[in-house]
């Protein structure tokens, strides 16, 4: 089956403004487009609900009542139960928050193993935190050419002194997915915690947390097509173990442990819409094929993650091709599909070095392709393969509703910009 793209892009206003006709949308690893649920989701709860939450009037209550159902989908849709599910500004604030945790649990003699591959928001804040009590960092480099991290290195590098293990499901340069299950697997081997940033992954496939074993996983809705808030989930025994950040008399209550402000009421209870529009896009499919199994949501999300992913590695395919053979082209991370573990999903977020990114950048713009240049604050990826942060790289990122037109147009605008000898 493929993914009706004509269809999905019928699901997002942008593709209708009268002011993005003609441009090719390549910054989706920034921020995504916002579907049409989450923005009617939005504007409903401004009209009818924004107002303080889970009082005993009617408007109050419905309010209250569209957060806890937000907690309970999500929680569904990730394979995790509902007050695992923590909602917060951003993944930078989350783990931000969640770093002064883990101090807490932290001593002189431990050891915490971090990647050089991690946008700077998940590693930073830990490292300052492990500095800070007195433990260790050890850190798993990637490989100077490829970017990739390699697994054995990591059991070269864990030990009975490991407490926490700190990585990305993917890198925001290098786009390639990392075996998170069984790195996940390792760190509990020698009772280490495992945390995973998901930020790079998610909006190519829904995952099934609980599956993956991530005792912490953390994403960006608004780059799932959703509201501009950050998504944490907190498994319980990780949640049990770490102080509470926010006010004492909310200790008890999970979803207030590691939100020390009041949540966004009006994003928390909306961020639910983008699953109504993955349901619906899963029974459209199921429908064109004479099925009618749309009703789990865990089912719907995995289906539609897989059309997702299928659509993205068609489109991927040519310009990973164009990019490597280019001469005075850099491209950075796996040349191919099929790099990495088995059943990677390599994902469609493609950066390269070349001379005069920001210029490059500019041309590209020029000729109406979305983009831009910079480190992208994957500094220390970027430092790990030899590149230098300033100017940075170009980067060019696509989701499922970027069509083969989109990509033609980019393909067309590099071959114009790029240098050919």
């Amino acid at each position: 089956m493929q993914l009706d793209v004509d269809y999905v892009r019928s699901q997002f206003p942008a593709f209708q403004a009268d002011s993005l006709q003609g441009w090719s949308f390549f910054e989706n690893a920034g921020g995504s487009y916002a579907c049409v649920d989450t923005i009617a989701a939005l504007t409903k709860y401004y009209t009818e609900t924004k107002l303080q939450p889970y009082a005993l009037y009617p408007a109050s209550a419905e309010a209250g009542q569209q957060m806890d159902e937000a907690h309970a989908r999500w929680a569904r849709a990730l394979g995790v139960q509902a007050d695992e599910v923590n909602f917060g500004p951003s993944t930078s604030a989350n783990t931000y928050v969640l770093a002064n945790a883990l101090g807490a649990l932290l001593s002189p003699g431990d050891e915490v193993v971090v990647t050089n591959q991690d946008h700077e928001a998940n590693t930073g804040s830990i490292r300052r935190a492990a500095e800070g009590a007195g433990a260790a960092i050890r850190e798993w480099r990637i490989d100077a050419d490829t970017g990739l991290l390699d697994i054995d290195q990591l059991d070269a590098l864990l030990s009975a002194k490991t407490k926490l293990v700190v990585f990305p499901h993917c890198s925001n340069i290098i786009g390639q997915e990392n075996d998170v299950a069984r790195i996940c697997d390792m760190a509990h081997q020698v009772d280490a915690w495992a945390i995973v940033d998901g930020v790079s992954f998610v909006p190519h496939t829904i995952p099934d947390v609980g599956a993956l074993g991530a005792d912490v996983y953390l994403f960006s809705l608004y780059k799932v097509y959703s509201v501009h808030q950050g998504l944490m989930v907190l498994r319980h025994e990780m949640m049990d173990a770490l102080p509470n950040q926010g006010h004492y008399f909310n200790d008890g209550s999970p979803w207030y442990r590691m939100t020390p402000a009041g949540p966004d009421h009006a994003q928390v209870a909306t961020s639910t819409a983008v699953l109504d529009y993955v349901q619906r896009l899963d029974q459209y499919h199921q429908e064109s094929t004479g099925t009618s199994d749309h009703v789990d949501l865990a089912k719907s999300c995995r289906r539609v993650s897989k059309l997702w992913a299928d659509h993205e590695d068609m489109l991927l395919g040519p310009v990973l091709s164009f990019l490597d053979e280019r001469p005075g082209v850099h491209l950075l991370g796996p040349a191919n599909l099929s790099s990495g573990h088995v059943g990677a999903h390599r994902c469609p977020t493609v950066s390269f070095d070349v001379a005069n990114p920001a210029a490059i950048a500019d041309a590209l713009v020029e000729r109406k392709i979305m983009t831009s240049s910079g480190d992208y604050y994957a500094v220390r990826v970027l430092e790990g393969l030899g590149i230098k942060p300033d100017p940075g790289v170009v980067r060019v990122s696509w989701v499922h509703y970027t069509s083969k037109a989109d990509v033609q147009a980019l393909l067309s605008a590099l071959d114009e910009v790029l240098p050919s000898s």
